[in-house]
């Protein structure tokens, strides 16, 4: 087929073609091309047709419909009617007041806005700059958008993958996928083609762009570029995959419109009741109503929500977890399923010798990572790799047969070259070698490079009185045809082929990728190395175990996230054996095998949904299998959460209900699209992340608990004034005033209260609960009827003793605001008693805003200009002293039903508030 006669199609992709199962030259003869390359005119006619090798950019909202979208609240519907109301009667203080809020609202949700757009241009930075292609059989560079179907591309090490690329020659070539894939190593690339059903990660054949080629060369073709590459279909998955709404949203969503149904039937009713019943006029039950419905609205309620939750980000920032959006900080209390990566979230992403096997016997080396510390562990005794001759041979040639490097910068190792050479090399290192000594006293004089067709590498070394060694490392299945002995204590012996197949089985079950090495003298005037040297005759040292390890804070968190009644799954790309090891480490998937991607593939939705509430380990998994299994447990019920760092995971981060991705290692995908990043790649932040968003749920709870009833006292002492015929006690700009200054300011308080004890001892919090469950819902209606039974007393006293209107308002506004005060006391504690040291003290955020209050309510009762605004009076001592004694009073009363719903048992909302005592 030939671009030359086609139309442009209208993507960039070549005819379509399973690529990884053609042979080359089918492959070259489907997109019309050969060795030599393009010609520039036919490439230029390519480009014109398929477009440039980029990916095309998502559709994005202006600046004015974004903050437009952010007043799409019911509960912002409910505060923007009150500010009409109240702008339509000429009560302009109230309605500058009320839309403030919201426009405070709206501006912070602005300003989070734009992460899912960032997520894509993430990906699209992810393709190379430049690409070396050889057209009209010359080589030459170019930037990467010019790439099309059809160019020869030459890679070398170093180079990052341009475009999806079906590889045509091969020499040593090996090409890091761990941010596409999951594949902790590098993976070794061919150009003989795949099985049709070779998942992502087992396509040798090809390399994928914003890929890394670690080592060696290849020359290969393009065959997708821009949206039709890997990397284009994931950044596709993420443009289509719809973000979910946190149970926090929800659930206000819920709470507002059960508000707003409430305020308008209660509206209603009185106006009824006050134009029948008590025969007073349209126009002064309008206002009634009116006054009503601003008693009835928690206006503060979006700032104290939004506020505590920016309390949260910013305690959690502490803790190196940085949230992207404010919400999602209560979520992390209510999260049933943490879906991990393995490679660089519960792993270190750094290859590490665990085990050696030699002749002589079997010893563990401790230590982690590229920091060539740890001992050497036979039976239960340490000992010293120099005075163990088969220890100290092994680790020369580990060291010598080796390309890697390793750099100390600061306190920390960083490594240069292939990780599975560096955990060889920091083996060496451990053993007491240095690697500049080493190399000088025998440097290298030939090599055969490792390539997947033989599956080994050789180097030759020289001592300078010319002596030379043959040092050889590879797959043990290779090698141990290649030797005829193996090396003892002080000789070489004959080859122990049962004791090396066994030492191989059970290196291998423990999840560690297995490595061969050997050794064998070579004449003087050998200068040249041929796999004829290589291929018999050699002795052999041992075998290395090599895995990517745990981190050792995440095999706590884990038992700590269990202890929470969360569940961890793992999900990689990496070999179903590596998972299974890696997850008896961590205590994950104890109690089921791991389930393959390609197991995965023959399930319906609804098998899907059974394997995951069995299963914790998942392994060769794809973008689309992590997407799915997300799917499949939010299906079920839970509420997930999606920890990674690669490509790959990004997907899945923006549909799990918080995703989390790495600061460190975590690529700009990943990052953009996660609703929290770890700026220590630890997974053991999750779990105090997990701690912060129970707090924050749990403050919240706290502010709702206190704002309501003050907004039910409020509107009951307007309803039984208007029962009882009344001039109301409080005029609406009053109930405002209390609202927005003494209500809020005390309520936010509650924000910095600290983590309650047991917090991390009880389960998780169900999905389906309310905000007003049965115990707000009474403690709403039993503090609701005492500030009723409070303001109107007051407010009457003072009126039959001759107080003025005026003054007698003052004082029912002056009882309301010290009601709240001493409820602040009771309500910070919901099981143990207000009557403590730490109760009386309260936080510093406590006192500091119980003294705000008392100024500014000694402006709102004494200044002349407040006495204007909202018509008040000042009062005398005696009238402060009564007010104080009427809240005491209402804090001696809860307090007193406090001890009998504790002692005769909680029940409905009662019991999570005795498990957290």
């Amino acid at each position: 087929m030939s671009y030359r006669s086609n139309p442009p199609p209208e993507t960039t992709e070549a005819p379509k073609a399973e690529w990884h199962t053609l042979p080359v030259a089918a492959v070259l003869a489907a997109l019309d091309t050969s060795p030599r390359g393009l010609d520039p005119a036919d490439a230029e006619r390519r480009l014109a047709a398929t477009g440039p090798n980029l990916l095309a950019p998502p559709g994005r909202h202006g600046p004015l419909r974004r903050f437009a979208r952010q007043f799409h609240n019911v509960l912002i519907y409910v505060l923007l009617c009150a500010a009409a109301v109240t702008a339509a009667l000429g009560h302009w203080l109230d309605t500058a007041v009320i839309f403030g809020v919201a426009l405070v609202n709206s501006v912070i949700g602005f300003l989070q806005e734009g992460r899912a757009e960032r997520a894509l241009d993430a990906i699209s930075r992810m393709l190379s700059v430049h690409a070396v292609v050889r057209r009209d059989g010359r080589r030459r560079e170019l930037p990467a958008e010019q790439l099309v179907p059809g160019d020869i591309v030459l890679l070398a090490s170093g180079d990052k993958v341009p475009a999806d690329l079906r590889l045509i020659e091969t020499r040593s070539l090996q090409v890091e996928e761990a941010a596409l894939t999951g594949e902790s190593t590098p993976v070794s690339k061919a150009a003989e083609p795949n099985a049709p059903d070779a998942v992502v990660g087992d396509r040798t054949g090809m390399a994928f762009s914003g890929t890394l080629v670690t080592s060696g060369q290849a020359v290969a073709v393009v065959v997708a570029t821009g949206d039709s590459t890997e990397i284009g279909r994931i950044s596709h998955l993420m443009a289509n995959v719809r973000r979910l709404e946190t149970p926090l949203t929800r659930k206000m969503a819920v709470f507002a419109r059960w508000i707003t149904a409430a305020i308008l039937v209660f509206a209603g009713l009185t106006f009824a009741f006050g134009v029948l019943v008590r025969d007073y006029s349209w126009d002064e039950m309008f206002m009634a109503a009116v006054s009503l419905a601003v008693a009835a609205i928690p206006e503060g309620l979006p700032a104290i929500l939004t506020i505590t939750l920016a309390i949260g980000v910013q305690r959690m920032a502490r803790r190196s977890a940085i949230m992207r959006r404010l919400p999602v900080v209560e979520t992390l209390g209510s999260v049933t399923v943490i879906c991990s990566d393995k490679t660089g979230t519960l792993t270190r992403n750094e290859m590490t010798v665990q085990h050696v096997v030699t002749p002589l016997g079997e010893y563990r080396v401790e230590g982690t990572g590229y920091v060539p510390r740890g001992a050497f562990i036979a039976g239960a005794s340490e000992v010293d790799p120099g005075s163990r001759p088969d220890l100290d041979l092994l680790a020369r040639a580990a060291l010598l047969c080796n390309d890697a490097e390793l750099h100390r910068q600061a306190d920390a190792w960083h490594l240069e070259g292939d990780p599975t050479e560096g955990a060889l090399l920091t083996l060496a290192i451990k053993a007491g070698l240095d690697a500049a000594v080493e190399h000088k006293a025998l440097p290298r004089t030939d090599l055969i490079p490792f390539e997947s067709e033989h599956r080994f590498m050789a180097t030759l070394n020289h001592d300078h009185a010319g002596n030379g060694l043959l040092f050889v490392k590879g797959a043990p299945e290779r090698l141990l045809d290649m030797c005829d002995a193996e090396q003892g204590d002080t000789s070489k012996r004959p080859l122990d082929r049962a004791f090396w197949a066994n030492a191989i089985d059970r290196l291998a079950a423990r999840g560690e990728r297995v490595l061969a090495l050997a050794f064998r003298p070579v004449a003087p005037d050998l200068r040249a190395l041929t796999f004829t040297d290589v291929e018999r005759g050699l002795t052999l040292l041992g075998l290395v175990g090599i895995i990517d390890p745990p981190r050792p804070e995440a095999i706590t968190a884990v038992a700590q996230c269990r202890a929470a009644g969360i569940r961890v799954k793992m999900i990689t790309g990496d070999h179903a054996g590596t998972a299974a090891a890696i997850g008896r480490q961590l205590g994950i998937g104890l109690d089921c095998a791991p389930t393959t991607g390609a197991e995965l593939e023959h399930l319906d939705t609804a098998q899907l949904r059974e394997l995951v509430a069995r299963t914790d380990v998942f392994a060769r998994s794809s973008p689309e299998h992590k997407l799915r299994i997300v799917e499949a447990l939010q299906a079920n019920g839970e509420v997930v959460a999606m920890t990674g760092d690669g490509v790959n995971d990004a997907p899945a981060l923006k549909r799990a209900d918080i995703g989390i991705a790495m600061g460190i290692k975590g690529t700009e995908a990943a990052k953009e699209a996660a609703d929290m990043v770890l700026a220590d790649d630890n997974f053991s932040s999750i779990e105090r992340a997990v701690e912060e968003g129970r707090t924050v749920y749990d403050n919240l709870k706290k502010s709702i608990m206190f704002l309501l009833p003050m907004n039910g006292g409020e509107s009951g002492a307007l309803i039984a004034a208007i029962m009882l015929g009344t001039v109301l006690p409080i005029t609406p700009i009053q109930i405002l005033w209390v609202n927005m200054v003494s209500s809020v300011a005390l309520a936010l308080a509650l924000a910095f209260e600290p983590t309650e004890t047991g917090v991390m001892r009880r389960p998780p919090r169900p999905v389906g609960e309310p905000i007003l469950s049965g115990f707000l819902v009474w403690r709403v209606l039993l503090v609701a009827a005492l500030f009723v039974v409070g303001i109107f007393a007051m407010f009457e006293l003072a009126l039959k003793r001759g107080a003025s209107l005026e003054e007698a308002r003052t004082i029912a506004v002056n009882t309301l605001v010290a009601m709240e005060v001493f409820y602040l006391f009771s309500v910070r504690f919901l099981v143990n008693p207000a009557f403590t040291l730490a109760g009386v003290r309260g936080t510093p955020a406590v006192l500091i805003a119980v003294a705000l209050v008392i100024v500014l309510q000694s402006l709102f009762t004494y200044a002349p200009f407040m006495h204007t605004l909202f018509g008040t009076s000042p009062l005398g001592l005696l009238d402060l002293a009564t007010i104080t004694l009427v809240g005491l009073t209402v804090l001696i009363l809860l307090e007193i039903e406090k001890v009998i719903r504790v002692r005769f048992g909680a029940r409905d909302g009662f019991r999570w508030h005795r498990a957290a005592g």
